[in-house]
C-alpha cells in the first residue's frame, strides 16, 4: 500500500513539474547592439577586402546574414554620426529626427527612445561607449557604462602631420602622450570591451533577457591603435583607392572643402601618400576593434547565452578615407552613406548574403519585433528580421534618399543613382551596377533618365519632410 502511494505521489509530482515547466513562457532573445563609427561597408576581409584582418567580423558573416546594401540617409550638419545616432534610436527618418532634437532632454521624450521601449519590453538594458544624441543615455538605459563624447580629442601635431615619405615624425598612433582615443590610460576600444564583458557576467544573476547597446568610437579619427596592429599594415601592401584623385571639383560648394573638418586630417591636394598612411591606420584601429569584438562574442559564449541572442552588427556610416579626393564622410557617395551589417541569431541563415536596399536603423523595429514589442506609430523604419530569415527577398523601399545639409541629395533606385548639387548647380548620374565605384557620370547620356529620378527625388522629399526647395536651382539643367 505505501508502495502504491509513493508511486501515486511521485507521478502526481512529476506530472505537476511538467505542466509548470509547459505553462512558463520561454525566455526571450537576448540583443547585442554592436555600433563602430565611420565605418565603411568595404572593410572587412569576408565581404571582399583582402587587404584588411578582420578574423571576428569574418566570423559574424560566416554565421549570419549579411546586408550588402545598407545605408545612412545623411545629416543636417557636419557631424553625420549625431543624425545617424539620433534616427536609429528615435525611429525617426533623417528630418523629423532633426525636427525634434533640440527636444529630446524633455521628460515627455523619454519613453520615446530605443532603450526605454525595450525596458518596457521587460529587457535588462546596458550602454556603453559612444552616445553623440541629445539626450541623457541615463535616461534611457537602466545600466550605463562609460559615456564617450562624439569624438577623442584631436591635437594639432595630428592635423598638421606632414605626410612626406623621407619620414612623418611626431604624431604617431600608438603614442599615448597625444591622448585622443589613450585619454585615461587605456584605449576607449578596450575600455569598452572590459564594461561589456562586465555585463556579460553580471547576466548570469539575473533572469531577464538582456539588451546590449555597444557603441565603439572607433574607427573614427584620430584612428589611433597600439603599434602592432598597424605593424600588421605595411605601406607597401595598401593600394591607392581606384577613385582617387587630389581634388574633388566644386569641393567648397558641396561642404566638403578646407574648412570641414574631417577634409583636414589629409593635405590639400591629396597626395597618394598621405591616402596611403590614412587608410593604413584605418584599417589598424578597425583590426584593433575587431579583437575586442572577438572578446565580447567569446564572453557571450562562455555565459551559455549564445544559442538564444541575436547579434547585429553595423555602423553609423561609411568614410572616403581617400577616394573621389575625399576623406570624410560628408558625401552621398556609397563610401561615406553605405556601412557593413551583419544579423546573426538562432534563425538566421549561416553565410547568408541580403541584397535588398535597407536603412541602418532598421535595427531598431528588428529588435522591438524580437522583443515581442509593439512597434510604435512614429517609427518610420522597417523590421529586416524577414529579409535576414531569408522569407523575404524584396525591400521595404522603393528607393533610398540621401541628403548632406542643404548642399546635397540624392536617390538611388533601380541599380542607379542621382546626386543633386544644388549650389553648383550640378546633376550627376551613375549606372551603379556597371560602375559601383560610382565614377562615370553619365548623365549627359541619359537626360530622359536624369529627369525622371530628378522628379522621383523631388517626390522623396516631400515625403521626407525635407526643408530644402532644389526645383528652382536646376530649372535650366532639365529644359
Amino acid at each position: 500500500m505505501k508502495k502504491l502511494l509513493s508511486a501515486f505521489l511521485f507521478a502526481a509530482l512529476f506530472t505537476s513539474v511538467i505542466s509548470c515547466t509547459a505553462d512558463k513562457p520561454a525566455k526571450k532573445p537576448n540583443i547585442i547592439f554592436l555600433f563602430a563609427d565611420d565605418q565603411c561597408f568595404n572593410t572587412i576581409n569576408a565581404t571582399g577586402n583582402n587587404e584588411i584582418i578582420t578574423p571576428n567580423l569574418d566570423k559574424l558573416v560566416n554565421n549570419g546574414a549579411y546586408f550588402a546594401h545598407n545605408f545612412n540617409m545623411g545629416a543636417w550638419n557636419g557631424a553625420v554620426c549625431i543624425a545617424s545616432r539620433t534616427m536609429i534610436n528615435t525611429g525617426r527618418s533623417v528630418w523629423k529626427a532633426h525636427a525634434i532634437e533640440k527636444q529630446l532632454k524633455k521628460p515627455e521624450y523619454t519613453e520615446t527612445f530605443w532603450g526605454n521601449l525595450m525596458e518596457n519590453a521587460g529587457y535588462e538594458t546596458y550602454m556603453t561607449g559612444k552616445w553623440h544624441v541629445k539626450a541623457d543615455a541615463k535616461k534611457m538605459f537602466n545600466n550605463v557604462g562609460t559615456v564617450r563624447s562624439g569624438m577623442p580629442k584631436q591635437t594639432d601635431e595630428r592635423y598638421n602631420r606632414t605626410f612626406t615619405e623621407e619620414g612623418d615624425e611626431g604624431w604617431k598612433p600608438w603614442k599615448e602622450e597625444y591622448g585622443g582615443f589613450w585619454q585615461g590610460g587605456k584605449h576607449w576600444t578596450e575600455v569598452l570591451g572590459d564594461e561589456a564583458l562586465g555585463f556579460i557576467d553580471d547576466t548570469k544573476t539575473k533572469d531577464k533577457p538582456f539588451f546590449m547597446y555597444l557603441a565603439f568610437n572607433a574607427p573614427h579619427d584620430p584612428r589611433q591603435s597600439p603599434k602592432e596592429f598597424v605593424d600588421m599594415y605595411p605601406l607597401e601592401n595598401i593600394a591607392v583607392p581606384e577613385t582617387f584623385m587630389p581634388e574633388y571639383a566644386n569641393q567648397d560648394k558641396i561642404g566638403n572643402g578646407p574648412a570641414l573638418r574631417d577634409e583636414r586630417l589629409a593635405p590639400f591636394p591629396r597626395t597618394e601618400y598621405s591616402v596611403k598612411v590614412n587608410r593604413q591606420e584605418y584599417y589598424a584601429i578597425i583590426s584593433h576593434m575587431d579583437r575586442e569584438i572577438g572578446r565580447i562574442i567569446d564572453a557571450l559564449k562562455a555565459s551559455g547565452e549564445m544559442d538564444n541572442t541575436y547579434i547585429f552588427y553595423t555602423a553609423d556610416h561609411g568614410l572616403a578615407c581617400g577616394n573621389h579626393g575625399l576623406i570624410g564622410k560628408q558625401s552621398l557617395y556609397d563610401h561615406s552613406t553605405r556601412s557593413p551589417l551583419i544579423v546573426i541569431g538562432p534563425d538566421i541563415p549561416k553565410g547568408s548574403k541580403v541584397e535588398a536596399d535597407v536603412y541602418l536603423q532598421d535595427i531598431m523595429p528588428t529588435a522591438l519585433e524580437l522583443a515581442g514589442a509593439e512597434q510604435p506609430a512614429y517609427v518610420e523604419f522597417s523590421s529586416l528580421l524577414a529579409l535576414a530569415q531569408g522569407k523575404q527577398t524584396e525591400s521595404a523601399y522603393d528607393a533610398i534618399y540621401g541628403c548632406y545639409r542643404d548642399l546635397q541629395r540624392s536617390i538611388r533606385k533601380d541599380g542607379y543613382k542621382l546626386i543633386a548639387y544644388p549650389e553648383v548647380p550640378q546633376l550627376l548620374l551613375y549606372d551603379l551596377n556597371k560602375d559601383p565605384q560610382e565614377m562615370n557620370d553619365i548623365s549627359a547620356q541619359q537626360p530622359e533618365k536624369v529627369k525622371a529620378m530628378f522628379a522621383e527625388l523631388v517626390q522623396l522629399q516631400k515625403d521626407m519632410d525635407d526643408p530644402l526647395d532644389i526645383q528652382g536651382n536646376f530649372m535650366e539643367l532639365l529644359k
